[in-house]
């Protein structure tokens, strides 16, 4: 496939700017930016699967520049329902720091900050060389302001599309820049950079979005929701996002082969027959999982996680070293009990067993294990992982994490 085509069949493109665009990502050679504000000072797993096209469009011979927003994360964007919290200057300095780290180590981009090149510039230079070639009425035909008229929107989140359509404006002059690449929620900031480019210069630049990744409630990844794990492994663990990933559910996981790894389309269709055929193998899961840890973390980290999971369906708790008991603690709710708790009250208070009864059945069974071992009604707690943890496993699959 040409790229163009490989790019829709992996459900990578959802708007485009211009049927010539079809053409010229085919021919390679286009310098193209996608942006993030600094609101954290780590990626996460909504910018994975955004930023990703950035590798893919490498291999194919263009140019990625990632922007972060030094200028833009000290505005927010407008939210679809809120306006966003300020956040210090100091505080983005150091968030831009460690994005731009991650974004050269992770994908290999050039990285390059508007602040830079929007501090100097005064309000009245701001209205008269920008805001000028912008209606109100245009403004509040996007779809973002839209849904925010009802509630009412800010003045200085309505100028967050200018600033971002002059970030595109420079990066056109400046590094020679013709493509846009983001979520398909930044289309109308996208396409007001495009309208800027062509009334200021009378040039033609372009735009593509790529469909938003949404958890399994519908909601967008990202910091803001709540519901994205981070792409430094020393916030969230590789196991841990190796879990996230084997833990897709069946009807989504084909959807992520295609958008978050490099495998072939037939290497694909072969783990698609393999989830109709044998899904209780899950072979299309933990290749997701292994493909992802790989590219972002390396195969030493890749087979971290496989050790701690085996270990964990296993039962063999007391293989794991003190690091990698960490690393299964911080995906656990964790409790606090009292370490003279018999073993009935600590099942029942800490709400691992709905009552004592349902306590003593599953000791009777065999259904604990503490530790990696089987326990009694008559068990003392004696030994703590990493000096203050017991690890409990109820059944074959439960886990519970208890702070002593």
């Amino acid at each position: 496939m040409k790229l163009y085509d490989e790019l829709v069949w992996r459900g990578l493109i959802k708007d485009v700017s211009s049927p010539e665009l079809e053409k010229k990502l085919n021919e390679g050679g286009m310098t193209f930016y996608i942006g993030t504000d600094p609101t954290a000072d780590s990626m996460h797993t909504g910018h994975f699967s955004s930023f990703l096209i950035s590798t893919r469009l490498k291999k194919a011979g263009h140019n990625p520049i990632l922007l972060i927003g030094g200028a833009t994360g000290l505005i927010g964007d407008p939210k679809p329902t809120a306006e966003r919290s300020i956040i210090t200057k100091e505080e983005v300095n150091k968030n831009v720091a460690a994005m731009a780290k991650q974004g050269e180590d992770i994908f290999g981009f050039k990285v390059v900050n508007n602040y830079d090149w929007s501090k100097d510039i005064n309000f009245i230079d701001f209205l008269r060389d920008y805001g000028k070639y912008f209606t109100v009425n245009y403004m509040l035909d996007k779809d973002i302001i839209k849904r925010r008229l009802e509630t009412g929107i800010t003045y200085t989140e309505l100028s967050y599309m200018i600033m971002q359509a002059l970030d595109f404006l420079y990066l056109y002059e400046n590094e020679n820049c013709t493509l846009q690449v983001a979520g398909s929620d930044q289309w109308g900031n996208m396409t007001a950079g495009i309208d800027l480019i062509r009334k200021k210069l009378g040039k033609e630049a372009y735009a593509f979005t790529l469909p938003l990744i949404v958890d399994a409630n519908g909601n967008k990844i990202g910091k803001t929701d709540g519901n994205a794990l981070w792409l430094d492994k020393n916030k969230t663990s590789s196991y841990e996002l190796y879990q996230d990933y084997i833990n897709t559910s069946d009807d989504m996981v084909i959807e992520m082969l295609k958008r978050l790894t490099f495998l072939t389309k037939e290497e694909i269709e072969e783990l698609e027959q393999s989830l109709k055929e044998e899904p209780h193998l899950r072979k299309a899961h933990k290749v997701l999982g292994k493909e992802v840890i790989i590219f972002l973390h390396g195969e030493e980290e890749y087979n971290k996680a496989i050790k701690i999971s085996d270990c964990l369906f296993s039962g063999e708790i007391n293989k794991l070293n003190n690091d990698e008991i960490e690393d299964v603690i911080k995906t656990l709710n964790v409790v606090k009990s009292d370490k003279d708790k018999n073993i009935i009250d600590l099942l029942t208070e800490t709400n691992i067993c709905s009552s004592k009864r349902e306590a003593r059945e599953m000791l009777g069974n065999n259904a604990i294990s503490i530790n990696g071992e089987k326990v009694k009604e008559n068990y003392k707690i004696d030994k703590l992982l990493n000096n203050k943890y017991l690890i409990i496993r109820k059944g074959k699959k439960n886990y519970f994490a208890v702070e002593v």
